[in-house]
């Protein structure tokens, strides 16, 4: 290892695809492609690992099954990251998680004096009904030595909230998976779920409040009543916590609206990462009105398939996206986001979107993002 190359640990809560794990695996790979050495340490709940080749090494961190309570899950979790730890020591130069679970398990390591400091990204900042959880994410934001965030909204939140000065580090999206390329399956995905050439509209990250999959569906019913052969495809799903009186909902106002499951609403669940670059392209519109989000990964993605995009009139979207790149709605207001469905179904209309939007891939890459990264890691390291 060279003097100017860095050992570095990066936690996260999970092996299958949500934004934070794809934040960590591409972080990864672009700091390693930097000449640092990386492993990325996952707690493993189904003993399956990830399911893509990874150019740098990882530790999977068993997790057993727990109680449906989530407090005593989250517990369960945080030990699980400490056990690991404990058992199998490793020097890295940096300890960075990207989640509260993990930022927690360091948080009680560095007060062991088992590792020397604790490197936080807070991707967003949920609000927690239970006082446990609460009192876990406050934690990991206040305590971390070091704590960063993915954009404007959340910079100024925690500035306001915590007061705590984060730097903001960038997100990115890789050109050599998502673009327009047909790679051939594309057809096996279509006879898959059974995709038919009638307007195809796209969202992923599964059924959820902060996904607002509720108005979401309220506005394709009224899609539907103009072009009844419209589709929507609602993937993704792995979350840690338990939407399902939320699920209930979704399939009962399914139901009220005679939205089929399966013809009209296609739920292929979590998509392989493989798979995920050629769903894009089955798509004809992509429609993301969340209420919260971090920044929005899969936004860049579906901006890099070149898919128009319906984004809520809210940050992080407005931060790096104009009202020449996107249809903005309000998030609340389904009439306004089934116009918007219809709207970018104008070739025309969706063609300058994604003319426009596709210009913002440049200012997005992974390798900035790890190089703003180092810059911050090797400051703490500086002032240590």
């Amino acid at each position: 290892m060279s003097r100017s190359s860095l050992s570095i640990a990066l936690l996260t809560y999970a092996t299958k695809p949500r934004g934070s794990v794809i934040h960590t695996l591409e972080l990864a790979t672009a700091l390693t492609a930097l000449g640092h050495h990386v492993c990325v340490y996952a707690l493993d709940k189904d003993g399956k690992g990830f399911e893509r080749s990874l150019p740098f090494p990882t530790q999977l961190v068993p997790a057993q099954d727990a109680p449906k309570d989530i407090d005593v899950l989250i517990q369960q979790r945080i030990q699980e990251f400490i056990g690991f730890f404990t058992a199998h020591p490793h020097h890295h130069d940096i300890y960075h998680a990207q989640d509260c679970i993990g930022a927690n398990a360091l948080i009680q390591l560095r007060q062991s004096q088992t590792i020397p400091h604790v490197v936080r990204t807070v991707h967003h900042v949920e609000d927690f009904q239970s006082p446990y959880l609460q009192q876990c994410q406050d934690r990991s934001i206040q305590e971390p030595d070091l704590c960063l965030c993915v954009s404007d909204r959340w910079q100024q939140a925690l500035q306001k909230e915590y007061y705590i000065e984060a730097p903001r580090v960038l997100n990115g999206v890789d050109l050599n998976r998502f673009s327009p390329e047909l790679s051939g399956q594309e057809i096996e995905l279509q006879k898959r779920y059974g995709l038919n050439d009638s307007p195809t509209y796209l969202t992923v990250g599964g059924i959820e409040p902060r996904k607002n999959s509720l108005r979401l569906l309220q506005a394709f019913a009224q899609v539907l009543r103009s072009h009844p052969q419209a589709q929507l495809v609602i993937a993704g799903g792995a979350t840690l916590f338990d939407y399902q009186p939320y699920r209930d909902q979704f399939f009962q106002l399914a139901d009220q609206f005679n939205i089929a499951v399966g013809r009209s609403l296609i739920l292929p669940g979590v998509v392989t990462n493989a798979e995920l670059p050629a769903l894009y392209r089955c798509a004809d519109v992509f429609c993301f009105p969340s209420t919260t989000e971090g920044w929005g990964l899969v936004v860049l993605e579906a901006i890099a398939s070149h898919l128009p995009v319906i984004l809520s009139n809210q940050p992080p979207f407005t931060e790096f996206l104009s009202t020449e790149q996107a249809l903005f709605v309000e998030p609340e207001d389904e009439d306004a986001i089934a116009l918007a469905m219809q709207s970018a179904l104008d070739p025309r209309l969706a063609q300058t979107l994604i003319t426009n939007s596709y210009t913002i891939l440049q200012n997005y890459t992974w390798k900035k993002s790890a190089q703003l990264h180092l810059q911050h890691y090797q400051a703490l390291l500086y002032t240590r």
